[in-house]
């Protein structure tokens, strides 16, 4: 396992440095979760209860142990819904947290056993047509993740595929279909770009490369949001502490107030090019990445805060109405002891960022209003299936369903929520190996399409009015979000994904029958239905069909590229509902999505 993917995998240990801990947040009294219920179904066991004040999420406790993944960063939930798969009779507890290291009483234990079906069991979808019950939020829009932007400047290949071309191409796609507005990245402070030097002793700055990467993605309509970061050479005061093949040195400053120099600097002459309007509008500032980890910071904390402190202040001396945030932080850390930070210090934060891998994002809005920042952005500016390099688990159908319960959670209560990353030209570890190498990207190198991708394909075509569902039966991990389009067009995304990445492969047990009922709708429609799951829309399985080689040849690619289709189930039919209400039926595999659109 490399550095950083150990570091992540043990944030816990690691969240407190060697050099010092981070600050207790406040005590926060939270109450045991009441109404506590575990309903057995095939294959599952669904736990429900009440929400309790004050939570920002829930951890679940299978007799005394935490609930966990083996590659999932933060264990807790933030609804008040857990689907366990894949697990035998099992006593359960939850308990609400209020902050990452505060965690209130259990509750009362319930006792539960998955059920064995003898036939596979059947889940019910109502969607109103007529009930709009708010405008669909769409967090993947805001921001997308990428490898350091310098990147696109690469004149090198992988696979044979030039590196440069492509990235940049995958992230002109990113704003082109899905509409996203700003791309966040690592590394703009690195030396590869020569920001920073030093002559004789005094500083001298260099934007121009800087100028060309932001020049390239402004040329589509991406902005940035400017992580700041990591330290240039001659300003570490270690340079020897690195992270990552391109070796980002991940000390803290030698000198705190020529750093400040160096991004008020930096933020100025952006302001020359660009306008300061367009930045105050548009742009926004992150201070450092995933300090809270060893791997990433080498110094302590009250170094990190210090280094916010004065970041924070060099952005605003530009222009106060600029947006600096952080913490930019793994697995939910520090966001509480940021907050008791800046408002001892006065620092600004204009919004918080965090991150999170293999889970659906916490919901951080009480923490935010306990400290008197109610309205604050939340940006998760990391997310994606897994934290760990090369790990295979979000390349297939299972990553679609993770991305598509993950968007759904959050959306209406976070402003952000940025997939890590958008392309498979990657190289914090090393450049790619082979075409399927459990890359982060939502595009392979040769910008092929995984399942992911379709899975956000389908979610940016749902209208704008999001219309009420409901769901009964044994729908175990069966999920639906439906919305209407102006013109009358409906659009109900129904997916059947578990969080156990045990059967990220597939589980026989979770398999369901769907009976999908559309009421309030008048006329004739035509039908369609497009499916991801391991037969359709998975370039992977194609990819596998193929043989075993590590690259495509240059007779495979374009067949592949024939290949990577967002596949219809069936073809397209007409329908004409009966009392205003029409009726599908369908078996809907784990894991798999469907689309249904029903077009006037």
């Amino acid at each position: 396992m490399s550095t950083a993917d150990a570091a992540r995998r043990d944030w816990q240990e690691r969240i407190y440095q060697e050099s010092g801990q981070v600050a207790p947040v406040d005590s926060v009294t939270l109450a045991a979760p009441g109404g506590v219920v575990a309903a057995p179904g095939a294959g599952h066991v669904t736990l429900t209860w009440d929400p309790v004040p004050g939570a920002i999420g829930y951890h679940v406790f299978r007799d005394g142990v935490s609930v966990k993944q083996p590659d999932v960063d933060v264990p807790a939930v933030p609804d008040c819904r857990y689907v366990d798969t894949g697990q035998g009779a099992a006593s359960y507890t939850v308990a609400a947290i209020a902050a990452m290291h505060v965690t209130g009483p259990h509750s009362s234990p319930v006792t539960a056993a998955p059920l064995t079906a003898s036939v596979r069991p059947s889940a019910a979808i109502a969607v109103n047509a007529g009930e709009v019950v708010r405008d669909l939020p769409r967090p993947w829009q805001y921001m997308i993740g990428s490898e350091h932007l310098s990147h696109m400047l690469c004149e090198d290949t992988s696979g044979g595929r030039p590196i440069g071309e492509e990235l940049t191409t995958a992230l002109r796609t990113m704003r082109a279909e899905f509409g996203v507005e700003t791309v966040r990245a690592h590394a703009i402070l690195c030396d590869d770009l020569g920001v920073y030097k030093e002559v004789d002793g005094r500083p001298v700055y260099d934007f121009s490369r800087i100028d060309e990467v932001y020049d390239t993605i402004m040329s589509f309509g991406l902005r940035p949001i400017v992580e700041l970061g990591y330290m240039p050479r001659d300003l570490a005061g270690d340079p020897t502490k690195t992270v990552f093949a391109y070796n980002a040195i991940i000390s803290p400053p030698k000198d705190f107030e020529a750093w400040a120099d160096l991004v008020h600097a930096l933020v100025e002459h952006l302001a020359d090019r660009y306008g300061i309007q367009e930045l105050i509008d548009n742009w926004a500032f992150e201070v450092w990445n995933e300090a809270n980890l060893a791997v990433f910071w080498s110094g302590t904390p009250s170094e990190y805060f210090l280094l916010y402190d004065v970041t924070a202040a060099a952005v605003k001396n530009v222009h106060p109405r600029l947006r600096v945030g952080g913490p930019s932080s793994a697995a939910n850390g520090w966001v509480e002891e940021l907050l008791a930070h800046v408002a001892e210090s006065g620092a600004a934060l204009d919004f918080v960022s965090t991150h999170t891998y293999g889970n659906a994002p916490l919901d951080w809005r009480p923490a935010l209003a306990r400290h008197g920042r109610e309205g604050t952005p939340i940006w998760w500016t990391e997310w994606g299936p897994t934290p760990t390099h090369f790990h295979g688990i979000g390349d297939g159908p299972f990553g679609a369903t993770y991305l598509l319960h993950g968007m759904k959670s959050s959306a209406g209560r976070i402003e952000a929520l940025s997939h890590w990353v958008a392309s498979d030209h990657f190289e914090e570890l090393g450049r790619p190996p082979r075409l399927f190498h459990g890359g982060f990207g939502l595009l392979t190198v040769g910008n092929l399409r995984k399942p992911r991708y379709h899975a956000l394909t389908l979610a940016q075509r749902l209208g704008p009015a999001e219309l009420a569902t409901s769901t009964t039966g044994d729908a175990a991990a069966v999920e639906t979000w439906a919305a209407r389009h102006p013109d009358g067009r409906i659009g109900v995304l129904v997916w059947n994904g578990t969080l156990n990445q045990s059967q990220a492969d597939g589980a026989p047990e979770l398999a369901r029958t769907v009976t999908l009922k559309v009421s309030g709708l008048s006329g004739r429609y035509a039908v369609t239905h497009h499916r991801i799951d391991e037969d359709h829309s998975n370039i992977r399985s194609v990819w596998q069909s193929m043989g075993d080689s590590d690259w495509p040849t240059d007779d495979q690619w374009p067949k592949l590229q024939a290949a990577n289709t967002l596949d219809e189930l069936h073809p397209p039919t007409t329908a004409e509902p009966s009392n205003g209400e029409l009726v599908l039926t369908f078996d809907l595999p784990m894991p798999a999505v469907s689309f249904i659109e029903l077009t006037p």
